[in-house]
């Protein structure tokens, strides 16, 4: 994986706030392969999944593209769902976040027309839309295609799946032939190949040499989690299982120092790690989570990069990866020299979509889990705890604590309310282990 920075791709100071703001440390794989070549208006096919951070991609190379002060169409992106349109609008408008000029308007079937109509006759700059409805606006003279100088079909191969092809190619021949034509697909079939061929001009191909899955004793589970509550879900999980050492994984700084915060409250002994961080502190930071006296581990991907301890229980996707590669990577830090270990995802919304996109590149099953109520924390750490106990009995070994009991029975209590009050310590009173 490379470990290029966004400064090296010639970004304009504009989208580098934004993507400051959103909190990304690196341009992943994708990103910084394909964006040199978009940026100097070539064409170029990109063979990525979902997931592997190439909206941004393309999304950068359409806004630095467009200029504000011209307020015609300069960019269409086709995609095949209406859920992907609204996505992708969404992730291009925080990457445009300064630039307040650049108008994006998605659109597809499902909402009303004349509402999409009415924002088309305002001035908008970046069309994202569903080959249907764009084609209808086309019919309609409501989108003009002539002053268009960038197409970009995103999961092509999906939209040719759906039969869009004609609609496709009759967007495609109705614009400038001068274009620059972006292509993403998660296969290079002979249908993507021909495709190419026919409307690009000698397009740089790249494409993500993906590694293989390489953590197999690691039971992976995910759960669909509302995002205010992941911290209480990840606080409750870990309570159930007891895990010893724990790594959570974040997106952005902003989230790991939000995350710690929140588990220092809740009284876990957790420390973070991340890029801003000087190296005499990430090494401070990993020496306590080695030695046990922290528990709980918070990192970005970056920063975890170099990270080898053996005796990690679990792995939490606190967020869902930005690349699909990462997801390999994070789980691959638990179940080391031969050990089970259990890697959990939490995935809100939408998100739940793209479990299949990493199943299907891991070509392993991760399993949908229901989210621990309290009332099941409860009964799950009291049958361990019970467990433990009768553990502890069968060991002997208690002559000191025996007569500890014995004293307190002495003074006229019965010795099962004793051990139920000590119980009742350890449950309720005890600390987070």
């Amino acid at each position: 994986m490379e470990n290029s920075k966004f400064n090296d791709l010639n970004i304009s100071k504009e989208i580098m706030r934004a993507i400051k703001d959103m909190g990304f440390e690196e341009p992943t794989p994708i990103q910084a392969q394909a964006i040199p070549h978009m940026l100097n208006g070539e064409d170029l096919v990109g063979q990525a999944q979902t997931g592997t951070g190439k909206t941004a991609a393309f999304g950068i190379a359409a806004l630095e593209m467009v200029d504000p002060e011209n307020k015609r169409l300069q960019a269409v992106i086709l995609c095949p769902t209406r859920e992907l349109a609204v996505q992708l609008s969404e992730e291009l408008k925080k990457l445009s976040k300064y630039q307040k000029a650049i108008q994006i308007l998605p659109v597809y079937g499902g909402q009303p027309i004349d509402r999409q109509i009415k924002a088309l006759r305002k001035g908008v700059q970046i069309v994202i839309g569903t080959p249907g409805r764009v084609m209808d606006h086309m019919n309609r003279r409501t989108l003009k295609m002539d002053s268009v100088e960038m197409i970009i079909l995103d999961e092509a191969d999906e939209m040719l799946d759906m039969g869009f092809r004609d609609d496709i190619e009759f967007i495609v021949e109705n614009m400038p032939e001068d274009k620059q034509t972006i292509l993403f697909s998660a296969t290079m079939s002979k249908a993507i190949l021909r495709m190419a061929k026919k409307y690009q001009d000698n397009p740089q191909i790249v494409k993500l040499v993906h590694k293989k899955m390489t953590a197999p004793n690691v039971k992976q589970f995910y759960c669909e989690v509302k995002k205010h509550a992941k911290t209480e879900v990840l606080s409750r999980l870990i309570d159930i299982h007891d895990f010893n050492l724990s790594l959570v994984f974040c997106n952005t700084k902003k989230r790991v120092d939000e995350l710690v915060e929140d588990l220092k409250t809740k009284g876990y002994l957790a420390e973070g790690l991340h890029g801003d961080m000087a190296q005499t502190q990430r090494d401070r930071v990993m020496a306590k989570f080695r030695s046990g006296d922290i528990d709980i581990l918070v990192a970005t991907d970056v920063a975890a990069r170099g990270i080898d301890v053996g005796a990690t229980d679990a792995v939490f996707n606190y967020d869902i990866p930005t690349d699909v590669e990462y997801y390999v990577h994070r789980i691959g830090r638990t179940a080391r020299a031969g050990k089970a270990g259990h890697a959990y995802t939490f995935v809100s919304g939408r998100e739940v979509h793209r479990i299949r996109g990493i199943q299907k590149f891991t070509k392993t099953k991760i399993i949908s889990q229901k989210v621990p109520s309290v009332s099941d924390v409860n009964d799950i750490r009291t049958n361990l705890l019970i467990e433990k106990v009768k553990g502890i009995v069968e060991e002997g070994h208690l002559g000191k604590y025996e007569n500890l009991v014995e004293k307190v029975i002495q003074e006229d209590y019965a010795s099962f309310d004793v051990a139920a009050a000590l119980l009742k310590m350890v449950v309720e009173g005890g600390s987070k282990k």
